[in-house]
């Protein structure tokens, strides 16, 4: 199966879970800008590592230029030939054009862009029951997936944190942040007649069947 894939909505709709079920799936590589960057903030010691850490801890957006070039290096490896899932990009118009004019030059062109629609209550829900071995990088939910003993992780044994971005704090401005910047995105595709919606509530299963579907439907 070939696809380019946007998955858009707002953080803690889903979008990184339904990713890699469907990477599973169908074998489209699920590409994370935010487990990119995190990445960059463990492996890095210099300025861009710390700005980038400070960028994210505060709920804000990396800027374009550095995640354009972030993500034009990750889609011209060889697993990105037949398809990707772009889980947290573009996140701003400025990044889709730079998407679209980048596959351009590649002959390619976006298959759908998935907006995975979730209130802004129950995304603070979410996001402030989720908990991350600090070990091993496992992740729970207290809601819905949590561990077996009460904030250990199953694999570890050590306690789960709370990541600084799960705060309800700073998800609530995460969230403003979305509506603000990445609500363009959506009119952008929708325009291009691109946008596929789904109701981000109806449980990973039902969600992941719509995905498949649109994906088969669009690949027509």
């Amino acid at each position: 199966m070939m696809a380019y894939l946007v998955f858009l909505g707002p953080p803690g709709a889903g979008k990184g879970t339904y990713a890699k079920r469907i990477q599973e799936i169908t074998g489209i590589p699920h590409i994370s800008t935010g487990d990119i960057f995190r990445e960059i903030v463990k492996k890095e010691n210099d300025e861009l590592g710390k700005k980038i850490k400070e960028i994210m801890e505060r709920g804000e957006l990396v800027p374009d230029e550095l995640v354009n070039e972030v993500v034009k290096r990750r889609l011209s490896e060889k697993d990105c030939e037949k398809g990707f899932i772009l889980d947290g990009y573009p996140r701003t118009v400025a990044q889709a054009q730079f998407l679209e004019d980048f596959l351009d030059s590649q002959e390619k062109k976006i298959t759908a862009a998935i907006l995975f629609e979730v209130p802004e209550e129950v995304v603070v829900q979410r996001l402030t029951s989720r908990r991350i071995c600090p070990k091993c990088g496992r992740i729970y939910n207290l809601l819905s997936l949590p561990p077996k003993e009460d904030e250990l992780c199953d694999d570890c044994k050590v306690k789960l944190i709370q990541r600084d971005d799960d705060k309800e704090e700073t998800v609530r401005h995460r969230y403003k942040v979305y509506l603000e910047k990445t609500e363009p995105v959506i009119e952008y595709y929708e325009n291009k007649g691109l946008l596929k919606r789904v109701d981000g509530t109806i449980g990973i299963d039902n969600v992941v069947s719509k995905v498949l579907e649109i994906i088969r439907w669009s690949g027509k």
